[in-house]
């Protein structure tokens, strides 16, 4: 098959593109950086070099693939001027354009656990929109919207707060349950998605571990030699001062305020119970504290 990578070489693109290439797949991967060539050359793929923001290009780049793999890659938070809902518009629609312009029949969407909600899912809700600008495509495109749950990756936001307070705190924790996932499993899923045949539309869930955060508290501070740390619950209004004194854009920092929230409540988790995957993936928690602490250790 001949599939087109978006991501560059991100934490989910890179291994995807491993993957797919070492399946014999003929894979072409999207950079905004002509420095990346060398490096998606080097692992068997050709590179795409050129702007998201540019729907003609990407049209250009879709024409002949058997599949896309589509994905809005992470936005600067800290941008005083960033309207992050414009941004997934902008590049979901020019997706939508360049897959049906292109005659691409098969896609598989990064979106996210939350993806399904319409309200009270924070900064998510651009996923959610990204999920139906493309669900307008026409019906003889088959689409896979991947819904990963929180990133481990997310964990290191809190290397600051562990060292300088030693605990981690925000609007959700202690008991709450959190289903955990690995950018190595989702891409994996992705994977398996992309090289089969579906016929309409099609939701997975992708999760590594489910713990409480009590538990992930204690895993990661076992990992660094703290072996009391503890998951603090803080107030929405003390969480908004936290990330707005870090610098976060206000306006996203109360998305994210209201993100959290939906974990504490259980509301963005509703859904993934519903239809959670039959199996999780290859990576514990237990996996990821040791780079987090090799991390944390090095900082």
């Amino acid at each position: 098959m001949k599939i087109i990578i978006t991501g560059s070489l991100g934490h989910i693109s890179r291994p995807l593109t491993e993957e797919l290439v070492e399946k014999g797949h003929q894979v072409m991967v999207v950079s905004s950086k002509p420095e990346k060539q060398k490096d998606i050359e080097a692992l068997g793929a050709t590179a795409a070099i050129g702007s998201l923001e540019d729907a003609d290009f990407l049209t250009a780049t879709f024409i002949g693939a058997d599949a896309v793999y589509s994905m809005v890659p992470p936005a600067n938070y800290f941008d005083q001027n960033l309207d992050l809902l414009a941004y997934y518009h902008r590049l979901g629609s020019n997706y939508a354009e360049a897959i049906q312009k292109s005659d691409v029949k098969r896609v598989v969407n990064l979106s996210t656990i939350g993806g399904n909600l319409e309200k009270g899912n924070g900064i998510l809700l651009g996923a959610h929109d990204v999920e139906e600008i493309l669900n307008e495509l026409p019906s003889d495109v088959s689409i896979t919207h991947m819904r990963p749950t929180s990133f481990f990756y997310n964990l290191y936001g809190y290397t600051e707060s562990i060292k300088k307070q030693g605990v981690i705190a925000a609007n959700y924790g202690a008991g709450d349950v959190v289903p955990w996932v690995s950018p190595t499993d989702i891409a994996a899923a992705i994977a398996e998605e992309i090289t089969t045949p579906l016929a309409g539309r099609k939701v997975r869930y992708v999760a590594s571990d489910e713990r409480t955060c009590n538990d992930t508290a204690s895993v990661l501070g076992a990992a660094i030699g703290k072996p009391d740390l503890k998951w603090v619950i803080v107030t929405d209004e003390q969480m908004q001062g936290g990330l707005e004194a870090a610098g976060m854009n206000p306006r996203i920092a109360a998305g994210m305020v209201e993100m959290y929230a939906g974990f504490h409540s259980g509301l963005l988790s509703e859904d993934y119970y519903l239809h959670k995957p039959k199996v999780l993936g290859k990576v514990k928690l237990e996996d990821f504290a040791e780079e987090f602490a090799a991390a944390f250790n090095q900082k």
